[in-house]
């Protein structure tokens, strides 16, 4: 039997790089094929989906974390027919953000945790993203947020197999909030990580894989 290998463009959250999805694109190999959206060039949601849609397959599933998933939504706002099925990780359905350094939003990112020692082991890796991207590009991803654009339209366009999840302990996207968005989307699968914080795919790396398995399969 031919497994079918389905397209799959990752977006990650602010401050972070193709290190955040380490784990999931090797253990998707057999069932995806992914590849990275660049959300570091622009400073608005609007140009950062233009631009990775232009590089992206004519076809695809898309995942996106925080800062991601909103891109990954208004992708779908701008261009419906080319995406199959949507994962937000850490998301909500507004934007109504305070500014933060970067050091905040590291904070904020790593401390969050039932488990104390996952934080010091996830803090080094966090970091080393955040250096890699540079203070330059965080400051563009935050003003395309603080731009608060209304994602009513984005949401409303929703109409693939979605996934919608969020760590428990998350205190960037809270629960409730993240519940309240799948709530607004008819076809949104809603699940909360144990032990959690913003940044499931490398906190939970196993979990994350699992969801977005049954999320590709099924």
């Amino acid at each position: 039997m031919i497994s079918v290998i389905t397209p799959l463009v990752l977006l990650p959250a602010m401050g972070c790089d193709g290190q955040l999805w380490a784990r999931q694109v090797l253990d998707l190999a057999e069932i995806a094929h992914p590849e990275l959206g660049d959300l570091t060039v622009d400073d608005s949601l609007e140009r950062m989906a233009e631009r990775v849609l232009a590089h992206a397959p004519p076809s695809f599933a898309v995942a996106g974390v925080s800062l991601g998933g909103y891109v990954a939504m208004e992708m779908i706002r701008q261009q419906p027919d080319r995406i199959s099925r949507l994962a937000l990780f850490g998301a909500r359905a507004s934007l109504n953000a305070r500014p933060r350094t970067m050091a905040e939003q590291g904070m904020l990112a790593t401390e969050p945790h039932a488990d104390p020692m996952l934080s010091k082991i996830i803090s080094g890796p966090v970091q080393a993203m955040a250096e890699r991207v540079g203070a330059a590009v965080f400051e563009r991803q935050q003003r395309a947020l603080l731009a608060r654009p209304d994602l009513a339209p984005a949401i409303a366009a929703i109409h693939v197999p979605t996934l919608v999840a969020v760590g428990d302990h998350d205190r960037i996207c809270l629960p409730e909030d993240a519940r309240a968005l799948a709530q607004q989307i008819p076809t949104a699968n809603f699940r909360r990580l144990r032990s959690c914080g913003h940044l499931p795919p490398i906190e939970r790396p196993g979990e994350t894989t699992a969801l977005l398995r049954d999320w590709l399969k099924n």
